[in-house]
C-alpha cells in the first residue's frame, strides 16, 4: 500500500500515535507477513530512531482488528488497511491503478463467464471513482469463486460441516444452493473445512462488512484508498488462489 520513500514524511507527523506509525510501517509491501525486527527497522531507516525502544509486539497486539499475528509474522486486517487509507491519504493513491490492474490481470483466469463479467465490472467501476460499486462487485465475484471451488473440490466435506452446524441444512448440489448460506456463515464453514486458514477469513470477514455498508442506501462515502485495500484483501487472498 505504501512505498518505503512516504515513511520518513508519514513518520515525522507528530500527530499520529506509536500505534498508527507501527501500522504504517507494516503497509509497506503489505502483502508480506513481517516479523518485529523488520517493522523496526522500517521504522528507525526512516527516520523513527525512537522505535528501538517501543515494544511492537505489545501495540500490535493492543491494535484489536487492524492486526493480526499469523505463523509467517504480522499482517495488516482490512480494517488495518482502510486505518492506513485515512492516515496517508495521498501516499496510498498510487496503489489503487497497481490493484484495479492486478484485477483486471485475473479476470482471464475465471472460468465463469457471469462472475468474471461481475469483476471486469468491478474494475471499470473502480477506474471510474464508482468505489461503492467497486467494493460491492468484487465482493459478489470473490464470493462465486469461493462458491465454485466448493463445488469442485470440496462440496463432500462443506454439506458434513454445513450440516453438523445446522440439521436442517439441505445437501447443497449447485452454487444457487451453496448461495442460500448466509455470507457470513458461509466464511465460518469454508474455515472448518480447511478452504480458507482462520486470518484469511478475518480478513474476508472485515471485507464483508464493507461490503454490506456499500451495498445499501446509507451516509457511507469512502474514497479511492479504502476501494484500493478492499480490491488488493480479495486479489491477495481469493483471485490469486481460487
Amino acid at each position: 500500500m505504501l512505498a518505503t520513500e512516504s515513511l520518513k514524511d508519514l513518520l515525522s507527523d507528530s500527530s499520529y500515535s506509536r500505534q498508527d506509525k507501527v501500522l504504517i510501517c507494516m503497509a509497506v509491501d503489505s502483502s508480506s507477513p513481517k516479523e518485529v525486527a523488520v517493522i523496526r527497522k522500517l521504522a528507525v531507516d526512516a527516520g523513527a530512531t525512537e522505535a528501538k525502544k517501543w515494544n511492537i509486539a505489545d501495540i500490535l497486539t493492543r491494535a484489536k482488528g487492524l492486526a493480526i499475528r499469523t505463523p509467517d509474522g504480522w499482517e495488516l486486517t482490512s480494517d488495518g488497511r482502510r486505518r492506513i487509507a485515512e492516515l496517508a491519504g495521498s501516499y496510498t493513491a498510487a496503489v489503487a491503478p497497481r490493484v484495479a490492474a492486478a484485477l483486471r490481470h485475473q479476470l482471464p483466469t475465471i472460468m465463469a463467464e457471469e462472475t468474471r463479467d461481475f469483476v471486469e465490472e468491478a474494475v471499470r467501476c473502480h477506474e471510474a471513482g464508482l468505489y461503492r460499486a467497486a467494493v460491492v462487485l468484487s465482493w459478489v465475484g470473490a464470493i462465486a469463486l469461493l462458491q465454485d471451488h466448493v463445488l469442485a473440490i470440496n462440496l463432500s466435506s462443506f454439506n458434513a460441516e454445513a450440516t453438523r452446524r445446522d440439521p436442517k441444512w439441505k445437501p447443497a448440489r449447485n452454487r444457487d444452493d451453496i448461495a442460500r448460506m448466509k455470507e457470513f456463515e458461509f466464511l465460518q464453514v469454508l474455515e472448518a473445512v480447511s478452504i480458507i486458514g482462520k486470518s484469511v477469513k478475518h480478513q474476508l470477514e472485515a471485507a464483508l462488512k464493507l461490503r454490506n455498508g456499500c451495498g445499501h442506501p446509507n451516509t457511507l462515502r469512502i474514497g479511492e484508498a479504502t476501494a484500493a485495500a478492499h480490491l488488493e484483501t480479495l486479489v491477495l487472498n481469493v483471485f490469486g488462489k481460487y
